[in-house]
């Protein structure tokens, strides 16, 4: 089974830049998307998505605004949107979505950034700390927990292209870092950075200034996390830079798994 997980920075502008031809090509059986802006009637009139998908959506009220969408082939379900706790416990953000798939069970998350301003640097560190919290039980499942999405945090100084230059940026904060250490110590798996072992990189987002696409001065902040059960279930993982930049400022994040 192959998962993919991307950031698509508007789903209207991926589909005019070539979001169709990915979906082909990749032939993922689960697309976790995040940043999607737009409410399902917002898309174009003269496009759907694959007949053979089934697809969930968790938009954002503020309409442009964050939002996410599971796709699948064949039947899944929605367990549920949100956490029910913190400052926006009916989640108007759009930020998870959690969907059944067989024994598979998915939470397409994207996560606050703090980069704005500082209120939205607080805000994003009390939606980590509940975050946290909210995902403790979803791990002790026996069967697979898959956790995936823009994160907005580089973990270690090998997820981004300028460590020292970026100490004290929102996504790199020490606190941010050593809670995404928290994280993984309470059991969860990096699947990317556990398969690939500790090289530089590969990065999955690049800034829209000066040479960065080009130069590949990037940060790795688009994670696929998973359980003990889907560890065990784990083939391989891999980020699609090449052409995956024609339609988003993301790269897709794609991982196989043995069922």
């Amino acid at each position: 089974m192959r998962i993919v997980s991307w950031n698509l920075n508007g789903i209207r502008a991926a589909i005019r830049k070539g979001l169709d031809l990915f979906i082909q090509e990749l032939n993922a059986d689960i697309w976790l998307f995040q940043e999607v802006r737009a409410l399902p009637e917002q898309l174009p009139k003269d496009w759907s998505p694959p007949s053979d998908m089934q697809v969930k959506w968790h938009p954002a009220e503020k309409k442009g605004y964050s939002g996410v969408a599971t796709w699948g082939r064949g039947e899944f379900t929605t367990v549920g949107t949100g956490m029910g706790r913190g400052d926006d416990p009916e989640d108007h953000e759009g930020r998870i979505l959690v969907t059944q798939h067989g024994k598979f069970r998915c939470i397409n998350t994207y996560l606050p950034s703090g980069s704005s301003k500082i209120e939205r640097q607080m805000y994003k560190e009390r939606w980590m700390e509940n975050w946290a919290e909210w995902l403790k039980p979803q791990f002790a499942s026996e069967d697979p927990v898959i956790v995936a999405g823009d994160l907005n945090i580089a973990h270690d100084e090998i997820d981004i292209w300028n460590a020292r230059g970026n100490m004290m940026s929102s996504g790199f904060l020490p606190h941010e870092r050593a809670w995404f250490s928290h994280l993984l110590e309470g059991g969860w798996h990096d699947l990317c950075r556990e398969h690939w072992g500790p090289v530089q990189g590969p990065y999955s987002w690049w800034s829209n200034r000066g040479r960065a696409r080009e130069d590949n001065k990037g940060w790795r902040i688009d994670y696929i996390l998973g359980n003990d059960a889907a560890k065990a279930r784990f083939k391989d993982a891999r980020i699609v830079r090449a052409g995956g930049l024609q339609v988003s400022d993301h790269a897709p994040v794609i991982v196989d798994f043995d069922i």
